[in-house]
C-alpha cells in the first residue's frame, strides 16, 4: 500500500513535520541532561547544542569536537540534536562547520545560523555548509535554521526564506529589541509587551508569513521567566494562535513540556483523521465517504499533517496507524 508521503505530496512541497520545541544546551553536562529528558518524555523536542554562547573563549575547537562526540554517541537516543554555530562576523564560524559537518553531518538534526545581517551573509554560510558536506561525502541535506534577530535580516527575510536546505526561521527577540537602541523598552522583552508592541508584533508576523509561504517552520523566541512554566505555556499559546508560530525555544527544563502542550494542534478530529487515512489508503487514495462526508486528497493532506503533529506531540495513535505509517 502506498504511504501518504508518496501519495499526497507529489504535486508540491509541504511544511516539515518536526517537533514544536527545541531546547538549548550550552555545555556537555546540559546536553546530556537534555538527552535524559528526551528518554523520559519521548521524541517530542529537539536539543540545540550551542557553539555560539555555549563555547568558552579560546576553547571553540574543543567545544565543537565535544558536540561531535555527544551527537554521535549512544546517549543521543533519537538523533534529535542540532547545533548553533558562530555568526557570520565571528572568525570561527567556518572552523565550526569544518569540525561539525564532517564529524557529525550524517546525524545532526540541523545547523542554526545566528545574528545574520543580510541575505548575502546567510547565503555564504549555507553554500559553505553545502560545500563542506559534499567534500565529506555526505549526501543528505542538513536542515538549516536561520535566526532573524537584526534589522538587516528582517529586511531580507522574504529572500532568506527561499534559501536551499532551509527548514526553520527563528525569531530572536532580545537582539532584535537591543537593535532599536532604546526605542523599544526592555520591558517588551517579556509578556505581554513582546506581543503587544506594534514594532515587535509586525516583525513576528513578517517572519511567520515569510516562513510559511516558503514551506518553512516559523520558530518563536524564548520566555525569559525560567521558573514559571505557566508563563511559558501562555507565551507559546499566543505565539501559536495569534502569530502562526509552530515551534518555540526552551532554555530551561521545565519549559519543554509547557511548550509542547501549548503548541499541540486541536486534536478533536484525531480519531476521525486516523480512520479516514486508513480507509483512504485501502482505497489507494481515491475519494471515499466517511461518516456521510466526501473526502479526497485535499482533506487527506490536512489529516495526514494533523496525525504527524500528534505523533511528534507524544499523543498515542491507533496501533494500525503506527504499523502502517510510522513503523
Amino acid at each position: 500500500m502506498t504511504h501518504p508521503n508518496e501519495a499526497l505530496f507529489e504535486s508540491g512541497k509541504s511544511l516539515p513535520i518536526i517537533p514544536t520545541c527545541e531546547h538549548f544546551a550550552g555545555s556537555e553536562k546540559l546536553i546530556k541532561k537534555g538527552f535524559e529528558m528526551q528518554r523520559k518524555l519521548g521524541p517530542v523536542f529537539d536539543i540545540t547544542c550551542d557553539c555560539e554562547d555555549g563555547a568558552e573563549t579560546g576553547k571553540e575547537v574543543e567545544h565543537a569536537e565535544m558536540i561531535v562526540r555527544v551527537v554521535n554517541s549512544d546517549e543521543n537516543p533519537y538523533a534529535m540534536a542540532g547545533t548553533r554555530i558562530h555568526d557570520f562576523s565571528h572568525p570561527d564560524w567556518r572552523q565550526d562547520v569544518d569540525i561539525l559537518v564532517p564529524g557529525a553531518g550524517e546525524k545532526l538534526a540541523y545547523i542554526t545560523l545566528p545574528k545574520s545581517t543580510s541575505y548575502e551573509d546567510v547565503k555564504t554560510q549555507v553554500e559553505y555548509i553545502q560545500e563542506v558536506a559534499k567534500k565529506a561525502g555526505i549526501s543528505r541535506e542538513i536542515p538549516i535554521h536561520i535566526l532573524i534577530e537584526t534589522h538587516g535580516a528582517l529586511q531580507d527575510v522574504e529572500k532568506i526564506a527561499t534559501l536551499p536546505w532551509l527548514q526553520v526561521l527563528d525569531f530572536g527577540l532580545m537582539d532584535f529589541v537591543s537593535g532599536y537602541q532604546g526605542a523599544i523598552p526592555a520591558s517588551n522583552m517579556r509578556s505581554p509587551g513582546q506581543f503587544d508592541h506594534r514594532l515587535i508584533g509586525a516583525a513576528k508576523a513578517r517572519v511567520a508569513q515569510a516562513a510559511i509561504q516558503n514551506h518553512v517552520i516559523p520558530c518563536h523566541n524564548v520566555t525569559l521567566d525560567l521558573k514559571n512554566p505557566y508563563q511559558t505555556y501562555k507565551d507559546a499559546e499566543r505565539a501559536r494562535n495569534e502569530f502562526g508560530f509552530m515551534r518555540m525555544w526552551s532554555i530551561y527544563p521545565t519549559q519543554v513540556q509547557a511548550i509542547v502542550d501549548a503548541m499541540k494542534p486541536d486534536f478533536t478530529e484525531l480519531e476521525a483523521a486516523q480512520n479516514i487515512l486508513l480507509n483512504a489508503q485501502d482505497a489507494e487514495w481515491g475519494p471515499i465517504q466517511y461518516d456521510g462526508e466526501l473526502h479526497d486528497r485535499a482533506t487527506y493532506r490536512y489529516f495526514w499533517e494533523l496525525v504527524q503533529r500528534a505523533k511528534y506531540s507524544g499523543v498515542k495513535l491507533m496501533d494500525e496507524v503506527e504499523k502502517r505509517f510510522f513503523s
